[in-house]
C-alpha cells in the first residue's frame, strides 16, 4: 500500500535543506545563463536545462 507523503512529517533537516535550495536555486540559475551565453558547451545547457526545471518545479510547488 502506498502512503501519500505530507510536507509537514519530513524532518527539520530536510525541511531546511530543501528551503536553502529554494533560495539558492535562482542565482545559480542566472549565473548558468550568463556562462551557457558566453561559452555555450553542452554541458552547460544540460545544467541550465535542469536548473530552469527545478526552478519551475519550485515555483509552481511540484516538489
Amino acid at each position: 500500500m502506498k502512503r501519500k507523503l505530507n510536507q509537514y512529517t519530513f524532518q527539520n533537516w530536510f525541511r531546511n535543506f530543501k528551503a536553502v535550495c529554494k533560495q539558492l536555486i535562482i542565482p545559480f540559475t542566472i549565473f548558468q545563463a550568463i556562462r551557457t551565453f558566453i561559452f555555450p558547451t553542452t554541458i552547460d545547457v544540460l545544467l541550465l536545462a535542469i536548473f530552469i526545471a527545478i526552478s519551475l518545479a519550485y515555483h509552481y510547488e511540484w516538489i
